[in-house]
């Protein structure tokens, strides 16, 4: 089946693939289902759309080199490898990058703005670009990985913690962000 990675017991590997697991995944099939979202969440972790793509990219890769010992949950699994992915990147380059670094960069899904909307949004993104970089990379991903909708399981898979201090982390991130905003508008007044 094209799209399929093979199996132990009988199915074979593309060549230069390990077959280390004991389920078929159909990569066409989880490619459709998780590769916007998967590519939306870099692209906002990273702030650079073709550092995301190939993030992205890579983190297919690996699931075909190395797959997970379960597939019962694969989606946070390539979020989590995704992750690691820029993670090391980030350390490859011995900083961090900045989140949001290139908004004029971000597709555009709604008919093109105004110039004097297209200022204001690129100043919102800058302000909150700006708020969430004050907070830790854990932080910032408990948060982004939050508003793409993933269980509080996926998230601690991707965060390495328990299931039940994922509520906690959220609160406090966003207590963080909260503290932030006020300290900003403390200042403009």
């Amino acid at each position: 089946m094209p799209g399929t990675t093979a199996v132990r017991g009988g199915r074979t590997s593309p060549p230069g693939i390990q077959a280390a697991t004991l389920y078929a995944v159909d990569l066409n099939a989880l490619f459709a289902a998780h590769h916007d979202a998967l590519l939306r969440y870099l692209t906002r972790l990273t702030g650079d759309p073709d550092q995301a793509a190939d993030a992205a990219q890579e983190s297919y890769l690996r699931l075909l080199r190395q797959p997970p010992a379960r597939a019962d949950n694969l989606r946070a699994w390539l979020f989590t490898v995704a992750t690691n992915v820029v993670r090391d990147d980030w350390k490859k380059q011995r900083h961090a990058v900045a989140l949001f670094q290139a908004p004029s960069r971000a597709p555009h899904v709604d008919a093109p703005p105004t110039p004097l909307e297209q200022l204001e949004r690129d100043e919102r993104r800058q302000f909150v670009r700006e708020m969430l970089l004050k907070l830790s990379t854990k932080d910032r991903t408990v948060l982004l990985m939050r508003e793409e909708g993933f269980s509080h399981k996926e998230i601690a898979e991707a965060v390495g913690t328990t299931t039940g201090s994922v509520g906690t982390m959220i609160a406090r991130a966003l207590r963080k962000l909260a503290n932030e905003l006020a300290q900003v508008a403390g200042t403009l007044s």
